[in-house]
């Protein structure tokens, strides 16, 4: 299997990669359309902000390709938030438009924000991605933006808001937490990736 890590420029992609080489996978970090086109499985990583990251696409002309895929591909964090229609950090940033639904900043009087540390998730509906997944699990959050919960959302997480936390539409997938950093509720989402 044919396992990408699209190298936006804006993220630690070495964690995920670790993770994926644990679950022995042979993973590549790369940002040439060729072997992202003829992979299996793609993944987008990211941290930072929404306008760099975009920028970062556009200057390494990914966005049309990234739209077209057709294989399983899996946004986590800022990566799952790109596959928005745009987010309103920057003031307005416009982002992949893969689900029309736009990203805006957190909000809670009386939580800190970001969202940073350890919460749960609760499922909406069942879908292999979460195959032995709970209610229960707990995965590790590092963001100050968020969708609210739409038509892709299958799981939510709550933060001072309900917001969505796990999305899929069509054959792409997205997190907003760093399954990287969760641990076993984070390798079983990822194996489950690797499975569909």
């Amino acid at each position: 299997m044919k396992i990408i890590i699209i190298n936006t420029n804006c993220s630690n992609l070495s964690s995920v990669k670790i993770m994926l080489n644990k679950l022995g996978c042979n993973t590549i970090i790369t940002d040439d359309p060729d072997l992202i086109i003829q992979s299996d499985k793609i993944l987008l990583p990211g941290v930072g902000t929404a306008n760099t990251a975009m920028k970062q696409l556009k200057k390494k002309n990914l966005i049309q390709l990234i739209k077209k895929c057709t294989q399983p591909t899996l946004g986590i964090c800022l990566g799952m938030q790109l596959f928005g229609s745009f987010s309103n950090e920057n003031t307005h940033t416009n982002t992949l438009n893969i689900i029309n639904v736009p990203v805006k900043h957190m909000y809670s009087p009386t939580l800190p924000i970001p969202h940073m540390g350890w919460n749960n998730i609760t499922i909406l509906k069942k879908h292999d991605l979460l195959n032995g997944i709970n209610n229960n699990h707990y995965f590790y959050f590092a963001h100050s933006y968020c969708m609210e919960l739409n038509y892709t959302t299958i799981a939510y997480t709550n933060y001072g808001q309900p917001f969505s936390s796990v999305i899929v539409y069509k054959n792409f997938f997205g997190v907003q937490f760093h399954p990287e950093k969760s641990s076993f509720s984070g390798e079983q989402l990822i194996k489950n990736f690797l499975e569909i």
